[in-house]
């Protein structure tokens, strides 16, 4: 019934992402969501662990890129020192801007991977696309508005998705 929503795989930080098992999957770019997936919606620049974080995954040969419902400036300022492929006001979870983040990237939808900590905008807007969605736990507590008053519905879906996800592990 969610299974738009649910993510394909969960992890807690960007730091876990699976890099070796995406490049033998043929994955060349990931996508991701900034407020809250990266960095906390309220801080303006990257800081030097997620640069880090950021830097090894170009190291690893794969694209990157940043999509967000946020604005221009916002975007902007927090992709200065990354460098990465930038997209604001993004309208996810429709794909329009997301099919051209990937024309840019010469990347496709078996070669993408979306990351975000919302099932709402990220996961689905991935799912829509027909990508490979990891979800990342929020970085903090702290959210916009708008986000605030989805996340407890958010957290139901996902009770459900963990559920399932035990199910299948035993």
């Amino acid at each position: 019934m969610f299974d738009r929503l649910y993510p394909d795989i969960y992890i807690e930080s960007i730091e876990q992402l699976p890099l070796k098992e995406f490049k033998r999957r043929g994955i060349k770019a990931l996508v991701f969501d900034i407020d809250n997936t990266i960095a906390p919606y309220d801080v303006a620049e990257p800081d030097d662990h997620t640069l880090g974080v950021l830097n090894h995954i170009k190291e690893e040969g794969l694209k990157i890129c940043l999509l967000s419902n946020n604005n221009e400036e916002r975007i902007k300022i927090f992709n200065k020192k990354i460098g990465a492929y930038a997209y604001w006001k993004a309208g996810k979870p429709g794909i329009k801007t997301l099919e051209k983040a990937m024309k840019d990237m010469g990347s496709n939808s078996a070669s993408t991977v979306m990351v975000g900590d919302q099932i709402f905008t990220d996961m689905w807007c991935g799912h829509n696309a027909g990508l490979l969605c990891v979800m990342t736990a929020p970085i903090c507590n702290r959210d916009q508005f708008v986000t605030k008053i989805k996340r407890p519905l958010e957290k139901l879906i996902m009770s459900f998705y963990f559920r399932r996800k035990r199910k299948h592990v035993r």
